[in-house]
């Protein structure tokens, strides 16, 4: 009777912990090119790190944050709304409406009008996505029509503008806490909210289980629809938010309100390390993503570069982060065909 060899296979020499951990963070990459293109833009100009100028970067980055942070509750279960610009349109206009049609109304009521206003557009997206069963990619380009549709309609050539709306409001795009602004601080918070949502709920985590493998999360006993549904509905509420800060640091909204920010809001989140296939990346990663893309601006315009050149910057960081999306997917399945192997060596030894 021949006996079995069995090779036995080395299990990968596992790093520190802590430094690996960091090294293998999604938000790492847009974190090192934030930094990087700050610090390349103060060296070349250090009117850019002015007080002033950091306002304006963070006023310029909030808006784009909040979208971010709804953008990625939908992508990391593999869905995706390209109507929020049109939401968000919907909203700040309705916000301007309700100050000239309501005089004296108070803002904490408007900001509660915003924010039902936009989940039930998005409890709209979210109600076609899991009924009719039709990719949320196609839902959202119709109700992105469909919604830019009738903020066109509802408003005409009307605008609102800073004279419409009463001082407080407008103050909160200008005050300011320990030098951040108040805007800027509310789209922070929101941030830390969804990520500990995400992070320390049973709901947040069935989210990563349903753009990890829908068909496991059903086995799972995960109520994936209803789930798809809340992660619509809150993307909705958060766009409302977005729009009724939208009109307090602007001058003016009107029927173009909000046209093509939909396309930043996605390249913000992949940029921000979110996976585009579903199933993991960060809402901070997202944040960052949102504060990258709009830097990029502000550092063309203190460096003199047409802003021509934004687009294509922009387009350049999206495919570098699917890339770095690939090759960090490819790195996990080899890793996890080694443990599997070393698992396998193990059992054979033991028999």
């Amino acid at each position: 009777m021949s006996t079995a060899q069995v090779t036995p296979v080395k299990a990968p020499a596992k790093p520190n912990s802590r430094v690996g951990s960091i090294l293998r963070a999604r938000e790492l990459p847009v974190t090192i090119a934030l930094i990087a293109l700050i610090g390349l833009t103060y060296a070349a100009n250090p009117l850019f790190l002015s007080p002033q100028g950091t306002k304006d970067l963070l006023l310029n980055a909030t808006i784009m944050i909040i979208l971010a942070a709804g953008q990625t509750l939908l992508i990391i279960t593999r869905n995706i709304d390209l109507s929020v610009g049109s939401m968000l349109g919907l909203v700040a206009y309705g916000t301007g409406t309700l100050f000239v049609m309501a005089e004296g109304i108070p803002i904490w009521i408007v900001f509660v009008i915003g924010i039902l206003f936009g989940a039930l557009l998005g409890l709209v997206n979210g109600l076609l996505v899991t009924v009719a069963k039709v990719p949320a990619l196609v839902i959202t380009l119709g109700t992105l029509y469909v919604f830019r549709g009738i903020n066109n309609w509802w408003a005409g050539g009307t605008q609102y503008f800073a004279d419409d709306r009463p001082d407080e409001f407008g103050n909160l795009a200008v005050d300011s806490f320990l030098g951040f602004p108040i805007i800027t601080l509310i789209a922070i918070l929101v941030v830390a909210v969804i990520a500990v949502i995400l992070i320390g709920t049973r709901p947040g985590r069935d989210l990563y289980a349903i753009g990890s493998d829908p068909d496991a999360a059903i086995l799972f006993g995960i109520k994936v629809q209803k789930r798809v549904l809340v992660a619509f509905l809150a993307n909705g509420a958060l766009a409302g938010l977005a729009g009724v800060l939208y009109a307090a640091r602007f001058n003016s909204v009107g029927a173009t309100t909000g046209t093509g920010m939909e396309l930043n809001v996605v390249a913000a989140a992949v940029v921000g390390g979110v996976a585009i296939f579903g199933g993991s990346g960060s809402v901070i990663g997202a944040g960052l993503g949102a504060l990258l893309l709009t830097t990029i601006t502000g550092a063309l315009t203190a460096l003199r570069v047409d802003k021509f050149w934004q687009q294509a910057i922009v387009g350049i960081l999206i495919l570098a982060a699917i890339l770095i999306d690939r090759l960090a997917s490819l790195r996990t399945a080899r890793k996890l065909k080694v443990s599997n192997s070393v698992e396998g060596a193990k059992q054979e030894e033991t028999k």
